[in-house]
Formats: structure tokens, C-alpha cells, sequence
């Protein structure tokens, strides 16, 4: 039973930053005021909310699967306090890190109607602060981090995020193409 829960943390946590990745590339997507080919806008917004919260899900089974497993030797104030933890501290409270940024960034996605646009996008600003966190502690604490495998899944994560986020703050970008030219008029 030990050995299966550590293979399902390591697994789901693996699952949920390949999630991650989808989401933040869609939620940039998203953000350019265009449709992906074949998709509507308002379907990349939909997907890229169900792909959050499918991520957030996997994160969940993540955290709880290593709370219950007794090889990680991983507490409940590991999941609260970043960099406490006895193994490898540094590591785990990124990922603690990157976990309290991704409950913040979550519920104020929920709560978006009552907490207003202002805070939903100052929180969700944070997304470009988690992901790179996350990754960071895939790489130093996971059990594969230095994997070959997982090392080209990290390159290509990394280079799809980098070039959506290069995208994003490039004149080619609708959104800020747009801004330019209201700044020009």
C-alpha cells in the first residue's frame, strides 16, 4: 500500500503540473482576445477554468497522497509553513509555495463576481509567480526531477509557457497591440 500511495503523489503531482502548463498557456490565450483554431473564445475560457480546476484537483490528490504516505515523512505544517520541512526544505516550501498561490489564484476564480475584477486579476497575476515555483519544485524535490524523461518534459513546459508569456508581451499580441495604438491616438 506505501509503495502505491508514493507512485500516485508522484504521479498526480507530475499530472497536475502538466495541467498547470495547459493552463497557464490558455489562460495567456485566452487573455489575447482570440480564438484558438477551431475553438470560440469563450470555449478556450471554458476549458482553460476546467483545466485549473482539474489541475488543482491532481494538486489536492498530490499533497494528501504524500500527507499519507509514511515514506515522504510529509506533515500537515509542511503544507501550511513553507520551509519547515526536515527533508529538503528549500524544495518542499516552494512547493508549499506554489500551493498557497494556487488556492489564492482558485478561489478568487471562484469568487470572481463578489470579489471583483481588480482583485480576480491582481491574485491571477500571481499564475506567472506559481508556475515557475511549481516547476522548481518538480525538479528539486520530485522523485524524477532529474530524470531524463522529466527533465524534457520541464524543457518542454518551460518552452511553451516562456514563448506564450513572449507572445503575450510582444506588439503582436491583440490586447497590447490595441493599448499601443489607443496610447498613440
Amino acid at each position: 500500500m506505501d509503495e502505491a500511495l508514493w507512485a500516485f503523489g508522484r504521479g498526480s503531482g507530475v499530472i497536475s503540473l502538466a495541467l498547470l502548463t495547459v493552463g497557464v498557456v490558455l489562460g495567456i490565450v485566452n487573455r489575447s482576445g482570440r480564438p484558438l483554431p477551431g475553438m470560440p473564445r469563450f470555449a478556450v475560457a471554458l476549458v482553460h477554468r476546467n483545466v485549473a480546476l482539474l489541475a488543482s484537483a491532481f494538486l489536492v490528490l498530490h499533497v494528501a497522497t504524500l500527507i499519507f504516505d509514511p515514506f515522504s515523512k510529509f506533515t500537515l505544517v509542511d503544507v501550511v509553513v513553507p520551509f519547515v520541512g526536515s527533508v529538503k526544505p528549500l524544495w518542499l516550501g516552494l512547493g508549499t509555495v506554489a500551493t498557497d498561490l494556487v488556492i489564492a489564484i482558485v478561489v478568487t476564480g471562484l469568487l470572481r463576481r463578489r470579489v471583483g475584477v481588480r482583485v480576480f486579476r491582481f491574485v491571477h497575476w500571481f499564475t506567472y509567480a506559481m508556475w515557475p515555483v511549481a516547476l522548481l519544485h518538480a525538479i528539486g524535490d520530485g522523485t524524477d526531477g532529474l530524470s531524463a524523461w522529466f527533465l524534457v518534459f520541464a524543457v518542454v513546459s518551460t518552452a511553451l509557457v516562456v514563448g506564450a508569456v513572449f507572445w503575450r508581451i510582444s506588439a503582436r499580441f491583440e490586447e497590447t497591440a490595441r493599448a499601443r495604438q489607443e496610447t498613440l491616438s
